[in-house]
């Protein structure tokens, strides 16, 4: 049956329940509940109850619901052709698009699908009373087999009773005897389900059979099927309103449902027929503070207590006192305390209770004095409802902002409390964490430490204080796991309280503030590795959308329906397939949870890569990387993400294997694609990847086709070619950007290069005029220069390429008459941290070429 039909059949039912549970009748609508009240079931013939039967004895009752369903449907489809037809007979316009059946409640059209159909009287030919002569009217017959079938139940011959019952239900299919003492047999067996089934349609044949109704919510409640519960209880109160016992099952049944509404409706019938039942005018008053309706519960219990001078109920006091201060109505209170005061002759005699919501009373008007004396002059055996009593006070306290007396009596847990758990030294702690004194805070929490070792926030919250006092070994010690921690195994439930995500990132953090970089990897990098994985597993869990069982039926009815009967036959199969299908869609729980929707949990996240680099653990902080940016593109910030991608081309530019860290070098000459320093990182993870580096390739074509006026690609495609010995591309790619920036002498210095590698080949024909070619661009790169060391050293190097050795000699002797100032060593991009190269001589610079200088002229020499 779906939620919808449920809701219906509820509401009506209620709607039903309440009307016949006053006892009176509404004025405005007598004739519809007269008619209800004559409505009635019945089966058409023998055929429909055999059928009927047959479905009941089934021993599952999800096995037959689709074949109840498949007949409702049926009757509803001959209700409505019939309907139709006799509209279009009569002529007369349809008032609704439901027929009378699809209007019905699911419990009825389960019973239509039975096999029942609906009886109505007439209105015109009712008359009170039953018809003389029409009871008990069977034929002998039946009469005989019934008392047959009775005798056999009561020796507990169940299997010859049953068939004796089937013959009495073709004959008399609408005698509710017979299916009675079916469902008697089947509860007898054990068969609840089967029991119900027979039960119900004893019922629905005689609807004013009250026993029936209280038998089937009797079952229904020993099935836990409280639905079913409410729909009988229902209709045993409409067949009997003056049943007061029903009325309490009804109020019971809404109660477990938790709908406190209708229940203190319920409950309140029961006390206008029986004003003086206290439980019930308590149980409504409970019921109507449950669903916000004070002012009801207030009336109710006033009433009461209005009417009493002596023998006042303190149970019903303190509930009235409560309601009061639920409503902020605190003079009203403490009227009603005085008034109980007086009632019981003394303070000393006031009950504990009253004497509790005096002191709250009191406290919100502002009054703290008779907090005082209630902690000095009451003393408290150890009983559950004192404590229940101190806990209430001291937490309205702490609501109210008075955490001095709060502690008080928190305090005064200890000695009332039969089992103190440790809740009252949280709380206590918890106050004096608001008040500013953690100190005092850390001895109360490592109390209820003491009491619940596996509370992971009591042990988090004890660690930061820890943290807070300058006692961060002892808040390690606090969080790493015990000693004997690798002796419980690892199935063991519930999961140790060191296993605890929450507890690894607040140790984690604690490493890190303390700079102890190693250990705060190894607590922190399995989780949180693992918990990527399992957030990249469940997202690729598609939850299949699998039709109900009655659908699957209804298709498989169909010749061509081939794919329903499949599934069919895969689900009646052995189930060891759909158990390790569902466990493998199943979503699984991670270590972490909320990693990726924090913003605490991100900066963890940050920190832990920033530390795997540090201490060169590339792959594993790529891993961490890549599977965040790719998990987090939601929930992450943008500056986040731009930190991640950061650290991620750095890691690129320092690790071995800089292939996993292309993307993000990429990523960042894409935002900044005029930027020399990101092309230089850029140059330097690619030129360290092998020449065949597709997307290399490809991303250089793209940016030049994009971003025809960056010179940097062109450059970087030119060096590609030299260093596959293509000099004559290189050349070309070096010309394109000498077109964009000629004044560069890094571009003229390239090009010269290229057209004297280009010179130097074997099948260029007329070399003299590259190479003069190339001296030019060399010689106005030395006007660039400024005649500079480097570019005089580089001139002679050229002479000395192509065979003119005095010229490259001369020119060696000129780079080694300069003398330049000491340079640092240009570095790349996220260099400026590193130590090599620091404790360099004086003259280094000079020092470098006069080196390559004189070697160079010694083997001109020896050639000549």
């Amino acid at each position: 049956m779906s939620d919808t039909e449920e809701e219906r059949r509820l509401g009506r039912g209620s709607a039903g329940a309440e009307a016949g549970a006053d006892g009176q009748e509404d004025p405005d609508g007598d004739e519809e509940e007269e008619e209800e009240e004559e409505e009635e079931y019945e089966f058409c013939d023998a055929e429909e109850a055999m059928q009927c039967v047959e479905m009941a004895e089934r021993s599952a009752p999800d096995a037959g619901v689709h074949d109840y369903e498949a007949l409702a449907a049926r009757k509803r489809k001959a209700l409505a052709e019939e309907r139709t037809e006799r509209d279009a007979s009569s002529k007369k316009p349809r008032q609704d698009g439901l027929s009378e059946a699809e209007a019905a409640t699911v419990f009825d059209q389960l019973m239509e699908g039975f096999g029942l159909r609906r009886k109505r009287r007439s209105k015109d030919a009712r008359k009170r009373g039953r018809k003389k002569g029409t009871r008990n009217k069977y034929s002998p017959e039946v009469t005989k087999k019934l008392g047959d079938a009775t005798l056999l139940f009561t020796e507990s011959r169940f299997k010859e009773a049953i068939p004796i019952l089937h013959e009495v239900v073709r004959i008399a299919p609408n005698l509710s005897n017979s299916y009675h003492l079916l469902g008697s047999i089947y509860k007898e067996c054990g068969e609840l389900d089967k029991a119900i089934n027979f039960l119900m349609l004893a019922a629905y044949v005689s609807p004013k059979d009250v026993f029936l109704w209280k038998k089937l919510i009797d079952m229904a409640l020993k099935k836990e099927d409280a639905a079913l519960a409410r729909h009988c209880v229902l209709k045993a109160m409409r067949a009997d309103p003056e049943d007061v016992g029903l009325k309490f099952d009804c109020a019971n049944i809404y109660r477990a449902l938790r709908d406190y509404q209708k229940a203190g409706e319920i409950y309140e019938q029961i006390v206008r027929i029986y004003p003086s039942n206290i439980v019930a005018r308590k149980a409504a008053a409970q019921m109507y503070r449950d669903c916000g309706q004070i002012d009801k519960a207030i009336n109710l219990l006033e009433d009461y207590v209005n009417a009493q001078t002596t023998n006042i109920d303190s149970n019903h006091l303190d509930l009235l006192i409560s309601l009061y201060l639920r409503n902020n109505a605190y003079n009203e209170a403490l009227r009603l305390i005085e008034r109980a005061h007086i009632v019981f002759g003394s303070q000393h005699n006031l009950p504990v209770q009253l004497q509790a919501k005096a002191v709250i009373c009191h406290a919100y008007l502002g009054d703290m004095k008779h907090a005082e004396v209630f902690l000095q002059n009451v003393h408290l055996e150890r009983s559950k409802d004192n404590t229940d009593v101190i806990k209430e006070v001291a937490s309205t306290l702490e609501n109210l902002g008075q955490y001095e007396y709060a502690i008080k009596f928190y305090l005064m847990i200890e000695d009332v409390a039969v089992h103190n758990d440790g809740s009252s030294y949280v709380k206590v702690g918890q106050c004096y964490m608001v008040i500013g004194e953690k100190r005092k805070a850390i001895p109360y929490f490592q109390k209820a430490l003491q009491r619940m070792e596996d509370n992971i926030d009591v042990r988090i919250t004890l660690s930061s204080l820890f943290v807070d006092v300058d006692k961060s070994d002892e808040a390690i010690v606090l969080l790493s796991p015990p000693n004997n921690s690798g002796s419980k195994s690892a199935t063991d439930q519930p999961k140790p309280w060191w296993l605890d995500g929450k507890v690894k990132m607040h140790l984690a953090n604690i490493y890190y503030n303390k700079g102890m970089f190693e250990d705060f990897v190894g607590t922190i990098l399995i989780p949180i590795l693992e918990t990527l994985n399992i957030e990249y597993a469940n997202r690729k869990v598609r939850k299949a959308k699998k039709l109900p069982t009655n659908v699957l039926y209804e298709r498989a009815k169909v010749q061509k329906a081939s794919r329903a009967k499949k599934l069919l036959e895969k689900r009646a199969a052995s189930n060891e397939d759909t158990i390790k299908d569902d466990l493998q869609r199943s979503k699984q729980i991670p270590p972490i949870s909320g990693l990726l929707t924090n913003a605490e949990n991100h900066q963890l996240v940050l920190h832990l890569c920033q530390t795997l680099a540090l201490l060169h653990r590339y792959w594993e902080a790529l891993q961490v990387i890549n599977r965040t940016l790719k998990l987090g593109n939601d929930t992450l910030a943008d500056e986040n993400k731009e930190e991640l991608r950061s650290l991620g081309a750095q890691i690129a530019y320092r690790a071995p294997d800089p292939r996993h860290g292309f993307n993000y070098v990429r990523y960042v000459v894409q935002q900044h694609p005029y930027s020399l320093a990101a092309w230089n990182s850029y140059y330097k993870v690619t030129s360290r990847i092998e020449d065949r580096f597709s997307r290399h390739h490809k991303f250089l074509l793209r940016t030049r086709e994009e971003k025809t006026d960056c010179v940097p690609p062109i450059i970087i495609s030119g060096h590609r070619f030299t260093a596959i010995s293509q000099h004559q591309s290189a050349a070309r790619d070096y010309l394109e950007a000498y077109k964009l920036n000629p004044e560069n002498p890094f571009i003229n210095l390239c090009v010269g290069s290229a057209l004297i590698n280009l010179a130097l080949g074997f099948r260029l024909q007329n070399k003299n005029q590259c190479i003069v070619q190339a001296l030019a661009f060399l010689f106005r790169y030395l006007r660039l220069c400024d005649n500079s060391q480097e570019a005089l050293y580089n001139i002679a190097r050229a002479y000395h390429h192509v065979g003119l050795n005095t010229l490259a000699a001369i020119y060696y002797e000129k780079a080694l008459a300069v003398e330049v100032k000491d340079y640092p060593i240009p570095r790349l991009p996220y260099e400026e941290n590193s130590c090599a190269q620091q404790d360099l001589k004086p003259g280094y610079c000079d020092g470098v070429f006069e080196e390559k200088g004189i070697e160079e002229i010694r083997k001109i020499r020896k050639m000549r």
